[in-house]
């Protein structure tokens, strides 16, 4: 079975909107996986408009499942991390005033420095998995980067099926059965929704886990958080 890793950015931005501790991030995080899920995803940002670094590190004792923290690899994301030491690390090329994840990286451009990240968080016992699009020379980068895992960037796939283009399914497919055969582990996340993830879990082979936010925070605002976990849950057997 596929992990649901639960991404609770959305749930930090609506606190902050109006101040103060509501709805409480802890609690959220802490119900997400009573419910069921099996991990939680942040993606603190150096602005902190979001997920507050203070909030990666209150976390830590909250998290029991698998605690996956995403973003940029510049100097204070890499410090908080290596503080923080959650179970997975995911490198993601965001600049400093994206929305939100646009593109993976280019694996060869940045082979170097890539390199030297996943090197840095391996020592210190964080698994790495590096942000890509559905390319596979991007996918041998990241094999030749040395990292564990990789996160196919969903974007494309999630437009086209809202289209009802289901072949835009097959990059991805590519993509995935080139890194089952290279050894690297495969997640995926970005525009996945309750409408989409059954079809993308089962026409991936060896996919691990889904990060989900934007998509699952706004459903559970109708459905209820304990409902769309449980209903993501079946989802992804």
């Amino acid at each position: 079975m596929t992990k649901l890793s639960v991404n609770i950015n959305k749930i930090a931005t609506l606190r902050n909107a109006r101040g103060g501790n509501v709805p409480d991030l802890l609690k959220v995080a802490t119900d997400i996986q009573k419910f069921g899920g099996q991990g939680i995803t942040i993606h603190p940002r150096p602005d902190e408009r979001h997920i507050r670094y203070q909030d990666a590190r209150d976390l830590k004792s909250i998290v029991y499942t698998e605690y996956n923290i995403e973003g940029n690899p510049e100097r204070s994301f890499i410090d908080l991390v290596l503080e923080i030491k959650p179970e997975q690390v995911t490198l993601v090329p965001d600049a400093v005033d994206a929305i939100t994840s646009n593109a993976g990286w280019d694996t060869i451009k940045n082979k170097d420095f890539l390199t030297e990240m996943v090197q840095e968080f391996q020592r210190n016992g964080i698994r790495t998995s590096i942000f890509v699009d559905p390319v596979l020379e991007m996918i041998e980068g990241a094999k030749i980067i040395g990292t564990e895992r990789i996160e196919l960037y969903t974007e494309a796939f999630a437009h086209d099926y809202g289209l009802g283009n289901k072949n835009g399914i097959d990059p991805y497919v590519k993509s995935a059965v080139l890194a089952n055969e290279l050894g690297l582990g495969i997640n995926a996340g970005h525009d996945l929704s309750l409408d989409n993830i059954q079809f993308f879990n089962q026409n991936i082979p060896g996919l691990l886990e889904v990060s989900i936010g934007h998509a699952l925070i706004s459903e559970a605002i109708y459905l209820g958080l304990d409902n769309v976990v449980n209903m993501y849950l079946q989802k992804l057997k």
